[in-house]
Parts: C-alpha cells; structure tokens; sequence
C-alpha cells in the first residue's frame, strides 16, 4: 500500500490524524474491506435483494457455518464484506438495537435508524486509543413504513443510501453492470437476476448456489427470507 511507511507514529495504538490529514488506521480498515468477498444489494419498489459471493475454505467446513448475510430483525438483514468476525460483533449490537426500539416503541425499527446507528458505533471507534477501526462495511437492507430501503455503512461511519450497490474486493465490476441495468420499477425476480448476474462478474467459474448466499425482504410481507439452495439454484437457472 502506497501509504505504508509515511504513516509512522500515527497508525499504531491510537487513530490521530497524520501531518497531512489521514487516518491510517481507518485506511487500513478500508483496505481489510477491499480484500473480502463481494456482496451487494438492489432495492426496488417491491423490496430487497442482499446476495454475496460464498467461499468454502475448505471441503471440511459445514456448509452454512460461515455467512455472509445476517438477519437481524424480522424486516431486516445485512450483507457483509471485510472481517466477518467484526460484522458479527456490529450485528449482535444491531440486533439489540433492534429489540431495544420494539420494546421503548412497540414498533419495528426503521431502516434509517438501525444503519445511522451502526455508523455511530464504527465512527466512535476511530477516536478512542487502545481500539482499532471495524475492518467492515455493510449493506443494510430492509421495508419499512418508508417502503424498501438499502443502506451502506463504511469502516469510517459514514452512512449513504442506495438504490442499488456492491461492495468487497470485486465491488467494482459488479457496480458498472447494476449501473448499467438497474430499474427501480422491476419485479423482485427481476432485481434477483439483476444480482445475480453482478455477481458472475467476480465469481471465478461456474454461477452455482454453493457459490452465492441470499436474501429476499419483499414489499408485500416485510419479512426477511433467506433463500434454499434449491431457491437460488432455480433463479440461476432462470438468469440463464
């Protein structure tokens, strides 16, 4: 990495800015994102699809021990890329977030909300000594009374939202094709397909559904889906 060296001093135990402005400590969390596998989200008028790329490290691994995308409240989910190991930690936080919002207002949280208030907890990380940036960014995907929503939140803290978006190591193939086909009137099928076929860009080989883990959160019942391999396997197929 370009930058490696000239941050001496200030990228070791506390993130402080470096003569020139960086944050190194925050790069380098950018840059552990960069190396992850790709996920992605597309949002249409009829809901949200969250897919991401699947890798078994080994032959030996369970299958579905290792995820990508987590649940985290019955209308919500979230796709990860980076460091697994730190989404988890952000998605147990989510979680209670969730819970907290239901029993102080007897409603389900708001898209917006939950993905600010991650953005919050991995900003506060780039300001204290003796903690280290969250190595991962997030799509958030969910419908609520705003309709579908589709958030993005990034090692720094900052939150955007997104009609459609990929991140991860091949993030940038798969965003020229959503770019070039996306629709936000299209059929929940339709933005599968959409998804799919962003992700046959960075998928080394054959498109199967033991390479590619999703999510469904549709319009009309607002209730988070994980797709069966069987599921995935016959849309692939419909993609062509």
């Amino acid at each position: 990495m370009a930058f490696v060296g000239r941050g001496r001093g200030y990228d070791r135990a506390i993130t402080v800015f470096s003569p020139d402005g960086k944050l190194f400590q925050v790069q380098y969390a950018q840059e552990a994102v960069k190396r992850g596998y790709t996920a992605l989200g597309v949002k249409v008028n009829s809901g949200v699809v969250l897919a991401a790329e699947r890798r078994s490290p080994s032959k030996l691994v369970e299958d579905g021990s290792v995820e990508k995308i987590f649940q985290v409240d019955d209308h919500i989910g979230a796709g990860a890329s980076g460091l697994i190991a730190d989404a988890r930690v952000l998605i147990d936080r989510a979680r209670i977030e969730a819970q907290v919002n239901r029993m102080r207002y007897d409603e389900p949280i708001p898209v917006e909300t939950l993905s600010r208030s991650i953005g919050d907890i991995k900003q506060m990380y780039t300001q204290h000594g003796g903690v280290r940036p969250f190595g991962t960014r997030f799509l958030i995907g969910g419908v609520d009374a705003n309709g579908p929503q589709l958030y993005e939140t990034d090692p720094s803290g900052v939150v955007a939202a997104y009609k459609a978006h990929a991140i991860g190591g091949g993030a940038a193939g798969a965003i020229e094709v959503l770019e070039s086909r996306y629709e936000e009137d299209a059929s929940l099928d339709d933005a599968i397909s959409l998804a799919l076929d962003a992700l046959k860009t960075v998928i080394e080989g054959k498109l199967g559904s033991d390479k590619v883990e999703m999510t469904i959160i549709p319009a009309e019942t607002e209730e988070f889906e994980k797709l069966s391999k069987d599921k995935v396997d016959e849309y692939i197929k419909k993609a062509g």
